[in-house]
């Protein structure tokens, strides 16, 4: 290799170019003013000491041979540079990742200057971008109902407005990578704003279910791109010592978005009415749209896709929205006792597995799963599903928990829940400053055991706890995931090139937003099978031969008698009000062992962490720079 030169591949080496210019303008001090008899250009080494890679006894003695001196020499280093090329595609990680930190980064200027000044309105573009689609994942749900009344839909059908956008968003989310390369990032990323911002307005002006949910499923497919693109432009726009600020600033937008999109839902819904939860995203997007056209520029690294893989993605889209729409409507249809739910999945396996022959055996395929290989991200992938079970889980389960248990309202959810968010947040933001400086492993392991200590104090909670009582353990439930997702993004991600970095981040985010799907299908299935064995359970204790049943039916008695039930009402109204207590007690029960459920999972994914090397750099995307 050349003087100065770095080691890397193919994506590498126009910045080994830009290194070796990088050096040569290194030299401090006003330029050499050559006088008669001075030596000249070709006669360096009355200036410089020889060069490290002069071979003594060749050429000149004392000075750099020049660059035309030696054809042989330039063929034998051409070869060098192939083999390193070979070798860093095996090694990269470590040895490019030392060049970079001492030499490439510290000297970048022109254009890589003007990437890394703007940095920072980059990381709040792509956030906000980010938080749009991760809130309207969320935000709706507690809107249902009003659309309900407005549309005329019954539950099951309303149902298609959160299923419509989800589908398409997960359909999307794999092939970001490849969407990205074939219409260049910088258009593709405005272009999914525009998308969004579009349909939102369109979605808050539907007049029919048909109208809304064609529009959702629009939403959907712009808002599928601006998570996994959002995160590998971090990946190329911060220099290598940042990355772990970097996706700490993007971490925040998944952590926070769907724990409070909720509560802000419910509060635009009740002072405004639904169809604000879409216009509000106009404004946000539309200043999106304006800092991503002004800052945001395409991929030094993607190489232009030059084929449309037709069949991987259909195969894709039959696959992933068929799984999605079974996860969606299993719970509501009792799962494989439904013929419909049963045809879902029989579709969804076959099209998955003809989809993955078809990815491997392609020669362009639309979903490069070769990068699977890499051990480091195939551990991250499988680590992200379980994050996504147990984050999107919990979200769902904890409102319906405070609101149906503990009669608070949405309003009085949101202050529960907003300290855990910002406790996650800070968490985040904090370990963004100390990536790279220790073992990320350690830091994920931390993670689990606060989450899994967060899980075991609230299966301890009862019918009488008060707001007071859930505030610790959602804090640690915050700094538990906050401690886990930077330190795994950036060891999922450590040995790819940055060339590969779009697809490694498409699939790490399917997998997380599949967990999820998994995560709240699961809950609302086991919720409902829990409560109906407690109940049965409890019943079996309520009878007229218990002593405690007799007594508390008697007490009820009373109470309503003293309030001025007429004594023939007070006997039924008693029974019916020891039932719902028992009801509620069975699914207390239920909620109790759903959080210890959670907690569990997470403990048992722990041994996947020995599946994975300590990485002492951020990213493999560091190589790159």
């Amino acid at each position: 290799m050349g003087h100065g030169e770095p080691e890397g591949d193919a994506d590498g080496r126009r910045q080994a170019g830009r290194s070796r210019g990088l050096h040569r303008r290194r030299v401090r001090g006003p330029p050499l003013q050559r006088a008669c008899g001075e030596p000249g250009a070709g006669d360096r080494g009355a200036i410089f000491p020889p060069a490290p890679r002069q071979r003594d006894g060749e050429l000149h003695q004392s000075r750099a041979a020049h660059p035309g001196a030696d054809p042989a020499r330039r063929q034998e280093r051409s070869r060098a540079a192939l083999a390193s090329g070979d070798e860093r595609e095996r090694h990269h990680h470590d040895q490019v990742t030392r060049i970079v930190a001492t030499a490439a980064l510290p000297a970048l200027g022109g254009a890589d200057a003007d990437r890394y000044r703007y940095r920072y309105i980059i990381a709040i573009t792509v956030s906000l971008a980010s938080v749009l689609e991760l809130l309207d994942t969320s935000i709706v749900n507690v809107a249902i109902p009003h659309m309900m009344g407005n549309l005329g839909a019954t539950l099951d059908e309303i149902a298609w407005v959160s299923t419509g956008y989800i589908v398409a968003n997960v359909i999307i989310l794999p092939i970001t990578g490849w969407l990205s390369a074939y219409f260049g990032r910088r258009r593709y990323f405005a272009g999914s704003i525009t998308i969004f911002v579009v349909s939102s307005f369109f979605c808050g002006n539907a007049h029919s279910l048909i109208a809304l949910v064609f529009w959702r499923i629009i939403q959907g497919l712009g808002g599928g791109a601006l998570l996994s693109t959002s995160q590998a432009i971090l990946y190329e726009e911060f220099p290598r010592e940042e990355f772990g600020t970097a996706m700490a600033i993007f971490g925040v937008g998944v952590m926070v978005g769907p724990t409070l999109g909720p509560t802000l839902g419910g509060y635009i819904t009740d002072a405004f009415g639904w169809p604000w939860i879409f216009y509000i995203n106009i404004p946000i997007g539309m200043l999106a749209l304006a800092l991503s056209l002004s800052f945001i520029q395409n991929s030094r690294f993607q190489q232009k896709a030059e084929r449309v893989d037709y069949i991987g993605l259909l195969l894709l889209a039959t696959g992933i929205g068929t799984l999605q729409v079974m996860l969606e409507r299993g719970e509501r249809l009792d799962w494989f006792d439904s013929r419909e739910v049963t045809t879902y999945a029989v579709i969804s396996v076959l099209s998955l597995v003809a989809f993955v022959w078809h990815e491997l055996t392609t020669e362009h395929p639309v979903v490069d799963l070769r990068i699977l290989k890499s051990r480091q991200l195939a551990v991250g992938v499988v680590f992200g599903g379980v994050l996504g079970i147990c984050l999107y889980a919990t979200v769902f389960v904890l409102p319906v928990y405070l609101q149906n248990l503990q009669n608070f309202t949405a309003e009085q959810t949101g202050f529960v829940i907003l300290p855990g968010a910002l406790a996650s947040a800070f968490t985040m933001a904090t370990m963004g400053r100390f990536t790279g400086k220790f073992d990320g492993r350690l830091s994920i392991l931390a993670g689990v055991s606060i989450f899994a200590l967060s899980m075991w104090k609230h299966a301890h909670f009862t019918t009488d706890s008060g707001m007071a009582d859930f505030f610790w353990p959602l804090i640690f439930r915050g700094v538990g995931l906050g401690l886990i997702f930077v330190p795994l993004t950036n060891l999922a991600l450590a040995d790819l090139p940055m060339s590969k970095i779009p697809n490694g981040t498409g699939l790490f985010n399917l997998m997380r937003q599949l967990g999820g799907s998994v995560g709240i299908a699961i809950s609302a299935t086991l919720v409902q099978r829990f409560t109906a064995i407690h109940r049965g359970d409890l019943i079996a204790n309520v009878t007229q031969y218990s002593e405690l049943a007799r007594e508390r039916l008697s007490a009820i008695v009373a109470r309503l008698i003293a309030t001025g039930t007429p004594a023939p009402l007070a006997d039924a109204k008693a029974l019916a009000i020891l039932d719902g207590q028992v009801t509620r007690q069975a699914l207390m029960l239920s909620f109790e062992q759903l959080f210890l459920l959670f907690g569990a999972v997470f403990v048992l994914s722990m041994p996947l962490l020995l599946l994975m090397h300590k990485s002492k750099a951020t990213a493999g995307g560091a190589a790159a720079h």
